[in-house]
């Protein structure tokens, strides 16, 4: 078993900047990555950024590519998600996703399906 817990959310102007965090802990040796998605109220859950266990390889959606940073303590299993000029649009709750195989391929880490373990959330709110 995992557990994830985002934090760090909040309520920012457009233009600036927030850091989430997410902490795991449990059975965290060896898992195939970690991933940050987001939801927005009457959308569906969105990709935004994933890191593979290792911390060598990230990868990005588009919308976010250039603003956005995952990064991973490999020592304290934490990942965090540095976000900058932000934009209204970005308003959402934000979680943390843990894949847990080793063998998943890069092409599927915007999947939510691919993820075995969820965080609970931290509300994300950019003022115009």
């Amino acid at each position: 078993q995992v557990q994830l817990v985002e934090s760090g959310g909040g309520l920012v102007q457009a233009g600036g900047s927030l850091r989430l965090s997410c902490a795991a802990s449990g059975r965290t040796a060896n898992h195939g990555a970690m991933g940050w998605f987001r939801q927005a109220p009457g959308k569906e859950r969105e990709f935004v950024a994933a890191i593979r266990w290792s911390g060598a390889s990230t990868y990005y959606a588009d919308s976010v590519k250039g603003r956005f940073t995952i990064s991973r303590d490999n020592a304290k299993n934490w990942v965090y998600l540095q976000m900058n000029s932000l934009k209204a649009e970005d308003t959402a709750v934000y979680y943390c996703a843990l894949d847990t195989s080793l063998y998943s391929s890069s092409l599927l880490y915007n999947e939510p399906a691919l993820y075995d373990y969820w965080g609970q959330g931290t509300q994300v709110t950019v003022s115009s």
